[in-house]
């Protein structure tokens, strides 16, 4: 499945809940799927800056893609960063920076989040993007 195709699913998925009520409680499902990161990965280094909760984001590259772990301290944060790995996990740094991330603008997330958490959003997405730039030179 395509970045694209990955992220058209997420919005279908999204488009089910009219209450934001429904999609916090989705995204909170998200999170508790979100695979276990090993609590060595757990370290200053892999922390995303920018997060009012704590968030981390660890990479590997494995035969020229980019596969992601990570966890946060907070349920809806954790939900978040919890979509976005199924969205990038797996894809090459070309495909990562060629992407928009335009699904999160499509589904509301970053207008129905607080301030603070919209800017955690920003700072997950921007050390996507950093991964993917890391690699990409590699």
């Amino acid at each position: 499945m395509s970045i694209q195709e990955e992220e058209q699913a997420i919005i279908e998925e999204f488009s089910v809940f009219e209450d934001w009520m429904d999609k916090y409680e989705y995204i909170i499902e998200l999170g508790k799927s979100l695979e276990i990161i090993n609590e060595c990965e757990k370290i200053e280094e892999n922390l995303i800056r920018g997060c009012q909760s704590r968030v981390w984001l660890s990479s590997r590259f494995e035969d020229g893609r980019i596969f992601f772990s990570a966890d946060s301290d907070a349920i809806i944060t954790k939900g978040i960063i919890a979509l976005l790995v199924r969205v990038y996990n797996g894809r090459t740094p070309k495909e990562i920076l060629s992407s928009d991330f335009s699904f999160v603008g499509k589904i509301g997330l970053k207008e129905n989040l607080s301030p603070t958490r919209a800017n955690g959003l920003v700072s997950m997405i921007n050390q996507i993007r950093n991964y993917a730039l890391a690699y990409s030179v590699k």
